[in-house]
């Protein structure tokens, strides 16, 4: 009969401690996925929105103030 050597019975009950961070990790993305998709749909919203307000052709539109001239360009004919 052999006799094990290194490894204690106790020990090889429980998963290593990596194994419990990337578990517990999972489990959290797990539990939080609604809020983490929420975040990032708010994140690619605010990252086109910032990158068409850079535009100078874009920004014009949200600058301009009404009663400016040349505030609408395609004036209403007046009869």
């Amino acid at each position: 009969m052999g006799r094990r050597t290194g490894h204690n019975s106790s020990s090889s009950d429980q998963p290593s401690l990596l194994t419990r961070v990337v578990n517990s990790v999972f489990a959290f993305v797990r539990l939080a996925e609604f809020e983490i998709l929420f975040v990032l749909f708010f994140l690619i919203a605010y990252l086109l929105f910032k990158d068409l307000t850079s535009r100078p052709e874009y920004n014009q539109m949200l600058v301009k103030k009404p009663g400016d001239p040349d505030w609408w360009p395609y004036q209403a004919r007046r009869l």
